[in-house]
C-alpha cells in the first residue's frame, strides 16, 4: 500500500510550503529483496515493527532542480523538508548496512577493510571478502526499484527523471548522495567508486585507519562536501581532517567556520561550527544535521540554515582558493 501524506511545515527560513511524503517496504516493492540475519539485517524486528521501510518526499509547488538526495541513514523528516524547500527529490532506502559486528577483530585495522564492505553495501558487488550482499540489497539497486516503483506509483512528482536512459539503473549524475557519520562515510567510499553529481557528508567522513580516501575518485572533489562541529570526536580525533585532506578538498578551499562566515563560506568544501552544544561531544557529533541537536538561536531557530542550503545547492564551479595541507592534522593514525 501507498501511504501519501500532505503536511504543510512552518517555521523553515523559505515560506511555508506542501510536502509531498511516500512510504513504502523495501520488501513488498522487491521479491529479490532479501534478509540478512548474519548481520542483523531484517524485515521486521521482534515484536513485528517493519525495519524495511522507505521513505521518498518532494515538494511539487517549488520549481525542481532535477536532483535526486539519496539519504543513506534513518529517515530524517527535518532534513527531508529543507531538501525539498530547495526544488530536490528525496529518499532514504534500506539496505544492508548492518555489518560492523561481524568485522573480525584483526580485520578492523587493516586500513582496507572497512572500505571494501562500505562499497559492498552500496553497490551489491563482490568487493569485500567478510561480507555477501547481493545487489538486491545494496543501495544501487534498492534506491532504483524504489525510484522505479515511485515513477508508476505517483507520477505527479516526475521520478522517472532520474531512471537512466536504458532503463537500467538510475541516472547518477542527477544524484546527491548524503549522510550523517556512518552514512557520510560510505557516501564519501561510493563517490569514490561512482561518479555522482554530488556528495554532502555531515558529520564525516571517518574510517581514520583505512586508505580508500586517497584512491582515484569517479567524483571529483570539487562536488564533495563536509560539515562537522569542533567538539565532534572525528573533528578532534583529526578523523575529518585526514578524510578531507586525503580527497584533496583542501585543493577548493580553506576551512571555514560558517558561525564566523556568510554564505557562500569562501566557496569552500569543508565546513565547520564551533556553537555551543554544552561541551557535549555526543551532541557536537549530530549538532550539524538538522534535528534535535541542531542549535538553536536565541528566538528558537536553527541556526545553520543558509549552511545546509549551501552544502546542497552551491554550485559546484565555483571553488575557493588552494590552501597547503595542515601539518597539524595527523594523518598517520596507526602511530
Amino acid at each position: 500500500m501507498k501511504h501519501l501524506i500532505l503536511t504543510c511545515c512552518l517555521g523553515l527560513a523559505a515560506s511555508s510550503f506542501a510536502v509531498e511524503t511516500i512510504t513504502k517496504r523495501a520488501s513488498e516493492i522487491d521479491p529479490r529483496a532479501k534478509e540478512h540475519p548474519e548481520i542483523d539485517f531484517v524485515f521486521t524486528d521482534k515484536k513485528g515493527k517493519a525495519q524495511d521501510l522507505q521513505h521518498a518526499s518532494v515538494d511539487t509547488s517549488v520549481k525542481s532542480q532535477g536532483k535526486l538526495v539519496i539519504w543513506l541513514m534513518g529517515h530524517n523528516a527535518a532534513l527531508f523538508e529543507r531538501l525539498n524547500s530547495y526544488g530536490l527529490h528525496a529518499i532514504q532506502v534500506h539496505y544492508a548496512n548492518k555489518w560492523f559486528g561481524i568485522i573480525p577483530a584483526a580485520r578492523r585495522e587493516d586500513g582496507k577493510t572497512l572500505g571494501d564492505i562500505r562499497l559492498e553495501a552500496a553497490t551489491g558487488e563482490d568487493h569485500s571478502d567478510v561480507v555477501s550482499i547481493p545487489q538486491p540489497d545494496g543501495m544501487m539497486e534498492r534506491a532504483f526499484q524504489f525510484v522505479k516503483w515511485l515513477a508508476k506509483e505517483h507520477p505527479e512528482g516526475k521520478w522517472g527523471q532520474f531512471i537512466s536512459k536504458d532503463g537500467k539503473g538510475l541516472d547518477w549524475d542527477k544524484v546527491i548522495v548524503s549522510g550523517s557519520s556512518h552514512g557520510a562515510t560510505t557516501s564519501a567510499r561510493f563517490a569514490k567508486h561512482q561518479k555522482v553529481d554530488r556528495v554532502v557528508c555531515l558529520c564525516g567522513p571517518r574510517d581514520q585507519l583505512e586508505s580508500w580516501q586517497s584512491l582515484p575518485s569517479a567524483t571529483p572533489g570539487n562536488r564533495i562536501f563536509g560539515f562537522s562541529h569542533v567538539l565532534d570526536g572525528g573533528w578532534t580525533g583529526d578523523h575529518y581532517c585526514r578524510s578531507w585532506e586525503m580527497m584533496k578538498l583542501n585543493e577548493f578551499g580553506p576551512i571555514v567556520n560558517v558561525d564566523k562566515s556568510a554564505p557562500p563560506y569562501e566557496n569552500t568544501r569543508r565546513l565547520i561550527t564551533d556553537a555551543d552544544v554544552k561541551q557535549d561531544p555526543r551532541r557536537a557529533h549530530g549538532a550539524v544535521t538538522p534535528g534535535g541537536s541542531a542549535v538553536k538561536d536565541k528566538d528558537g531557530k536553527l541556526i545553520h540554515e543558509a549552511v545546509w542550503k549551501y552544502l546542497y545547492t552551491h554550485p559546484v564551479d565555483r571553488t575557493g582558493t588552494p590552501t597547503p595541507p595542515d601539518p597539524d592534522c595527523v594523518k598517520d593514525q596507526k602511530k
